[in-house]
């Protein structure tokens, strides 16, 4: 595997916990995401991000987004490691909302004008239709464009306007194999367009969010001393996972690889655990 080393934080979850009407959803979550250097060439981050259905996966994406303020605890993004803003995050919903009233240059533009001036927001806006392969649909509406074309252009818009990160929230489902490995194409395309884009890919498809990550976070419940389970998910830090240092990041079919297998297995194990 080619050299790499970690660097300054893009994104950090400091001691996070939430709470609704008494009941704790979220209990201490504490993680960080660093810059991955490898030299000769732009690596971004992606971590996969996985837990069972109806345990607070969604909150934690929102408070990552700064659309939901925390009980306790903050999130801090960038270089500068400041409080994430709204708008600091881009969140790729499964609707990929895009304005069905304006054509697909207009909705890149909108986007694109919320970080840049009007003149450098139109060059953004044309390599953007360039990179993801959207030139020849900029006319179109969002009726008029296909589901693989209104992801690319869902995922452009979010990194247009956010800042180097975002949250893709089950971008795999209801997908087929040829659409679920063009999306696999893009978003190893967006992590090396910049040093520091980041995606966090939220998934129920865990073999092949694990195949496209170098860091995973698995979340789940712990246990007392009695066998008990603790209320409030959390991400414990042996469920914090390297996957560069494992050997299992940047492989193109690391899902062929029997190591990844056994690494799939015992997370599912975990999994049931918790």
């Amino acid at each position: 595997m080619s050299p790499y080393s970690h660097h300054e934080p893009v994104l950090t979850l400091d001691n996070i916990s939430m709470a609704y009407n008494g009941e704790l959803v979220l209990r201490d979550i504490s993680a960080q995401v660093l810059n991955v250097v490898r030299p000769g060439m732009s690596q971004g981050q992606v971590v996969g991000f996985y837990g069972r259905s109806g345990i607070g996966k969604s909150v934690l994406c929102r408070i990552i987004a700064g659309l939901v303020q925390p009980s306790t605890g903050a999130v801090q993004v960038g270089e500068e490691q400041h409080p994430v803003r709204p708008g600091d995050v881009g969140l790729v919903q499964q609707r990929y909302p895009l304005f069905n009233h304006r054509s697909l240059a207009d909705n890149l533009l909108l986007a694109a004008q919320r970080k840049h001036e009007p003149e450098a927001a139109k060059r953004e806006v044309e390599t953007f239709l360039e990179r993801f392969r959207l030139a020849q649909h900029r006319k179109k509406f969002p009726a008029q464009l296909s589901g693989g074309q209104r992801q690319r252009a869902a995922i452009a818009q979010q990194l247009l306007c956010s800042d180097h990160l975002i949250l893709l929230d089950e971008p795999f489902s209801g997908l087929d194999v040829a659409m679920i490995d063009e999306l696999k194409k893009i978003i190893v395309e967006v992590t090396t367009m910049h040093e520091l884009n980041t995606v966090v890919i939220v998934s129920h498809d865990l073999a092949t969010t694990t195949a496209l990550s170098d860091t995973l976070w698995l979340m789940g419940y712990e246990r007392d001393a009695a066998g008990q389970l603790i209320p409030g998910a959390t991400i414990s830090k042996q469920h914090q996972y390297d996957l560069a240092a494992m050997g299992l990041a940047w492989h193109p079919n690391v899902e062929a690889e029997p190591e990844f297998a056994r690494f799939v297995e015992h997370l599912k194990e975990e999994i049931r655990r918790s």
